[in-house]
């Protein structure tokens, strides 16, 4: 019987699982998609992710790539693979894509949100998707030291766990700071992020808010990269994967 190829949009929340790729032993999000994938298809079926989340960390735009017979549409995957999944990760949209399509190599870019909220006290709900900050911040610190993120860097002092021979450049096209009345979204978008690299970032950045590292500090980090010299990482909770771009738009129907 004749396959296609399908992607399929993602969301989760991460709190339950110990990451997005397959490992032995433990609940990840890989294990669960496939496995009702598997129920749809008869038989086991290998996915492919445009991007590795760590533990904890959340997704709204997570992208996958698996292979299906052609019966099965895309609207049959969104509904029939959602009923199989747990309440904690959810098929957005399918389409088909060409065989030849890799989800990872063809993004041209990743988006990452890192929430931090304001209070004196614990809050319970805030605490499940946010860093809760209990000190004032230096946002006009962090904003300065966020825009020196911009552009294509050699970014060794904010990566771990590199395998050998990998480079460390990486373009980052937008590295921003919002903030509201009580809490403060950073959004970092680059064309690839080297592991950890978000986390660690955002960690540095709290070291500027919090003023244990002045801009020019941060800027050091940039100017003269050492490996895994920033952070330490931010907790895994406030991180989520927004979005993975590409060129065209894959259209993802629901």
């Amino acid at each position: 019987m004749e396959s296609h190829k399908i992607a399929a949009l993602l969301e989760y929340d991460g709190t339950g699982f110990s990451g997005f790729q397959r490992q032995p032993g433990v609940r990840t999000v890989q294990r669960e998609v496939e496995a009702a994938i598997a129920r749809l298809a008869g038989g086991e079926t290998g996915i492919h992710a445009a991007s590795r989340t760590d533990a904890g960390v959340h997704a709204r735009g997570q992208v996958i790539s698996f292979w299906i017979r052609e019966t099965v549409s895309p609207e049959v995957v969104v509904k029939a693979v959602n009923y199989y999944l747990p309440e904690d990760v959810a098929v957005k949209g399918a389409c088909v894509i060409d065989k030849d399509f890799d989800v990872r190599r063809r993004a041209t870019s990743r988006c990452y949100h890192y929430r931090i909220v304001s209070r004196r006290n614990r809050t319970p709900l805030d605490d499940r998707f946010n860093l809760v900050v209990h000190a004032g911040l230096d946002v006009p610190a962090m904003r300065e030291a966020a825009r020196l993120l911009q552009g294509t860097h050699d970014f060794a002092s904010f990566a771990t766990s590199l395998e050998e021979s990998e480079s460390t450049v990486r373009t980052v096209h937008e590295a921003r700071v919002r903030q509201t009345e009580d809490s403060m979204e950073l959004s970092i978008v680059a064309n690839a992020f080297l592991r950890h690299q978000v986390r660690n970032t955002v960690g540095q950045l709290l070291r500027v808010g919090l003023g244990r590292c002045s801009v020019d500090g941060f800027s050091e980090l940039l100017n003269r990269p050492r490996r895994g010299t920033a952070g330490p990482a931010a907790p895994a909770r406030g991180l989520c994967l927004m979005q993975v771009q590409y060129q065209p738009a894959l259209p993802f129907a629901s």
